[in-house]
């Protein structure tokens, strides 16, 4: 892969270390991952050349020079509400809808790993996130709407042309995270239901076809369990703009994606399911797109990590090249033990929400586990992918913050994971929910001591972890409440790491690879043992061997 200045090549290929790579055939531990969980390794290597070429640099393009622009007029004088995109941003939507089908594996058969392997290697959060929306809308539709509703979702799932696209629109200015504080209304009109109220973040304004929103029937009851939950298409019965956008928002990344405010001036909707249920339908939605935020973490590491390897490896100091210094070696080691481990978390949150998501209220202990789950990973991979993004851009030294080359926007996009579908902190407070209230953790302790004494090859390793949770259980037993909050992100940590050491370990087993077992003892040092302990410098030389363990391409 290496290149001179007289080479035939797309100019891209001079900022980029990885443009061009084969992005799915370049990554064996997420093969493995797939491996292990679904028995078998997907066929995604056309949509890894895709990933690894026009997606990296339309994106960056996007992102740096061609971002969406809001159109309120047509040029006969109607307001019309539309977003410009850039037609090669455009172009990749339709092709990751269409061709590869990203949206369809749930409904026909498939499974929710096969989506979210195709949301990593796309891995651009802004792009990823109008799939993901647009997916939200399938679902809460495929599984709660009436016929009518039902007609949308050929459509957003690519299986009819031309696409649509949905959006889910629930936070308000004075609310934010808390869903209750929410003020639209929604009134019955002449037999209609029609919405009264604005949306503050909304994603995909302008794309939209027809989108999911929160809103208070008139008349419920206050907080969250009085919203229902309602789709409103971009035109009403009459063909007229049913909704405006009042503007788009400057953002610091995720500029793929057009964020807006929302205003309903007796927007005509459609309620969706039970109306006594709608926050159930909301956080249940919520969960699609947590574990695509989680997926689009570890993607957004997976990218950041590998030109940071690139560049190691032909960046020479102080008389030889960067990888071949041990505390280079060390930063590699560490971003590439915490992504394997947080890739292993997030893929076992998606393999119990793939078990669980037929599930509907008052729901079952395997969705409420899966549930639990989420709120775990969402954190666990947000932490991990700005650690990684950050460390990359370090290794770079004072290129790496030049906003010429992607080293830099990685980090950026990594930014918003903590902070999309609810913060840390939101996320922390929801997993104490679903162990105070449906015992979450009584399913999560059993399968994870199931798995532990399945292990014999590398038993002791998974056994700490175990060790690690069962501690934290108990400390989490003879504290208060107020304590037991304010210790609540330290919690989901502890619980989260061990997760992710006893899936890597059970991975060494059942697969019959070491490395995995390698990878969790170092991790299990890393994060629940308080550092890397003597001799982990040659471990750490095999970890990032990635000519033989990650790529495949020979530069």
């Amino acid at each position: 892969m290496s290149r001179n200045i007289g080479d035939n090549i797309d100019v891209y290929g001079f900022l980029s270390n990885v443009y061009g790579i084969n992005m799915y055939d370049a990554d064996k531990p997420l093969q493995r991952i797939l491996q292990y969980f679904t028995g078998k390794i997907p066929s995604l290597s056309e949509l890894g050349i895709f990933a690894g070429r026009d997606l990296l640099e339309i994106t960056d393009y996007v992102d740096k020079i061609s971002k969406p622009k809001h159109i309120m007029w047509d040029v006969n004088g109607n307001r019309v509400d539309r977003v410009w995109l850039n037609p090669a941003e455009r172009y990749a939507i339709e092709k990751l809808v269409l061709d590869f089908g990203i949206n369809k594996p749930p409904y026909h058969g498939g499974s929710w790993h096969e989506h979210y392997a195709m949301g990593y290697l796309i891995s651009d959060p802004g792009l990823y996130c109008i799939i993901t929306i647009t997916n939200q809308t399938a679902y809460a539709l495929h599984k709660y709407g009436n016929e009518e509703l039902k007609r949308y979702v050929p459509k957003l799932i690519g299986d009819d042309k031309p696409i649509n696209f949905g959006a889910t629109w629930f936070t308000e200015i004075q609310g934010g995270s808390d869903l209750g504080a929410n003020t639209t209304v929604a009134k019955v009109d002449g037999g209609k239901w029609r919405l009264y109220g604005d949306k503050y973040f909304a994603s995909g304004v302008g794309l939209a076809d027809i989108a999911l929103t929160s809103a208070r029937p008139e008349g419920g009851k206050p907080g969250a369990k009085g919203l229902a939950l309602f789709a409103v298409p971009r035109l009403d019965s009459s063909g007229n703009l049913n909704f405006m956008v009042r503007r788009l928002k400057d953002k610091s990344g995720t500029n793929s994606v057009p964020t807006g405010e929302v205003e309903f001036h007796g927007s005509e909707a459609y309620l969706v399911g039970d109306q006594s249920n709608g926050i159930y339908y909301i956080m249940e939605d919520l969960m699609v797109s947590r574990l695509a935020n989680a997926i689009g973490a570890v993607g957004v590491a997976r990218k950041a990590y590998l030109e940071a390897y690139e560049y190691a490896s032909r960046r020479r100091a102080f008389g030889k090249l960067l990888i071949e210094h041990p505390l280079v070696i060390r930063d590699l080691m560490d971003m590439e033990v915490a992504l394997e481990g947080a890739t292993a978390l997030v893929f076992k949150a998606v393999d119990e929400f793939d078990r669980s998501w037929h599930d509907k209220p008052p729901y079952g202990d395997r969705y409420h586990y899966a549930r639990l789950l989420t709120h775990i990973a969402k954190n666990v991979t947000a932490d991990a992918a700005a650690y990684i993004t950050r460390l990359a851009m370090e290794l770079y030294g004072g290129i790496g913050f030049l906003s010429e080359y992607p080293i830099e926007r990685w980090h950026r996009e990594a930014l918003i994971t903590p902070i999309w579908e609810g913060t840390s902190n939101i996320q922390a407070l929801d997993m104490l929910e679903a162990m105070n209230k449906k015992n979450a953790h009584i399913t999560m302790l059993s399968e994870m001591e199931n798995t532990v004494a399945s292990i014999k090859s590398y038993h002791e390793i998974a056994e700490a972890a175990m060790n690690a949770m069962r501690n934290t259980m108990q400390v989490i037993s003879s504290l208060s409440s107020l304590e037991i909050e304010f210790r609540a992100k330290d919690i989901l940590s502890t619980v989260g790491h061990a997760i992710s050491i006893i899936v890597l370990t059970d991975i060494a087993e059942k697969l019959g690879i070491e490395r995995y077992a390698v990878i969790a003892e170092l991790y299990l040092e890393r994060h629940l043992q308080g550092g890397y302990k003597v001799g982990s410098y040659d471990l750490g030389r095999k970890i990032i061997d990635i000519e033989n363990e990650v790529v495949t391409y020979v530069r």
